[in-house]
């Protein structure tokens, strides 16, 4: 990694992109020629540990930013689903509108819990580092060092991945919703449709948050987190909704196993990302649970839909995964 002084010349603007979306963020390329610069911290690490902390940072911050789309694009959805009347009603009141709305809330309310508790982790662990600079840690505090270290890296791609592509669909939704209203540039369900388009691509695709996320399935990471969060106390009204998760989480680990038993490297590669996906429906069912016991005037709502839409997802990908075989791969090559 490098430090370079732009006062010192060698570093051109070729030109200003012109992006689909985030247009209040303006991009350029840079073109270095003969550009000065200073080593920054230790060579051959610029990459494998600097860039990577930069990006796991960035990561979150994407996350967030998921979420606020989708907030936006489920309050813009709503805001007009209410206003606008058909057939004598607001379109609010057609079961086909108020489904997708409650979805996208539940995919809200889903994705927020997970980016905060994603959130906690890394300020755990990231405050037993500061403090690892000041005195030495205790034998206890380098155990929940490593513990938070490990919950952090791992939930990092689960709330990147899953937000941004929750944020995609809810901006898709939200111009459903609006119909033919919704394609005019008139209506904010436009921009937010083009902003939120780049939140699975940059700072790693929900391709490499896979990648990244896919060895905490197999070395069982995951499930251990989940069977922990089975532990945790729920409200009765929440009971059977914990009951029905269990038996999801039954069903991620049934695949997961499925899927090393073959030992074949290529399966594990095809099936990586709907194996994540299935771990990130447990644990935010988990966490949506945890909020509606605490609150259910804010998340007991949410809490059914979400499991619903989480049961079907975790099931669609076991039934998937169960029928899959070696010659199957053969029909996806091209």
């Amino acid at each position: 990694m490098f430090i370079y002084d732009k006062r010192q010349g060698g570093v051109n603007v070729r030109r200003i992109e012109n992006k689909l979306g985030i247009h209040g963020s303006p991009t350029c390329e840079l073109v270095y020629k003969n550009a000065r610069a200073e080593l920054c911290g230790e060579r051959k690490l610029g990459l494998i540990k600097y860039v990577m902390a930069l990006m796991n940072g960035a990561r979150l911050g994407i996350a967030a930013q998921s979420v606020g789309l989708s907030q936006a694009a489920y309050n813009e959805g709503l805001a007009y689903a209410k206003d606008r009347k058909q057939f004598g009603k607001a379109i609010i009141e057609f079961p086909a509108v108020y489904d997708m709305l409650s979805i996208m809330k539940a995919k809200l309310d889903a994705g927020r819990a997970l980016l905060y508790q994603t959130a906690r982790y890394v300020d755990i662990y990231k405050a037993l580092d500061d403090i690892a600079r000041e005195r030495k840690l205790t034998p206890e505090e380098r155990q929940e060092q490593k513990k938070y270290a490990k919950l952090a890296d791992s939930f990092t791609p689960l709330a990147k991945g899953m937000n941004s592509e929750y944020a995609n669909q809810n901006a898709y939704d939200c111009i459903q919703i609006h119909g033919g209203s919704g394609f005019m540039m008139d209506y904010a369900c436009q921009r937010i449709y083009r902003d939120a388009r780049i939140t699975s691509i940059y700072e790693g695709t929900t391709q490499l948050q896979t990648v990244a996320a896919i060895r905490y399935v197999t070395n069982g990471s995951y499930i251990a987190t989940i069977r922990d969060y089975e532990a945790v106390p729920c409200s009765p009204e929440m009971e059977p909704l914990l009951s029905r998760l269990k038996k999801m989480a039954d069903k991620f680990e049934e695949s997961t196993n499925a899927v090393k038993e073959t030992q074949d490297q290529e399966i594990l590669d095809f099936t990586a990302r709907r194996l994540m996906e299935m771990a990130a429906d447990c644990i935010m069912a988990h966490l949506l649970i945890q909020d509606a016991s605490k609150a259910p005037e804010l998340f007991a709502k949410s809490a059914h839909v979400y499991l619903n839409y989480a049961e079907a997802e975790v099931e669609k990908h076991a039934g998937f995964i169960k029928g899959l075989d070696k010659e199957d791969l053969a029909f996806y090559k091209r």
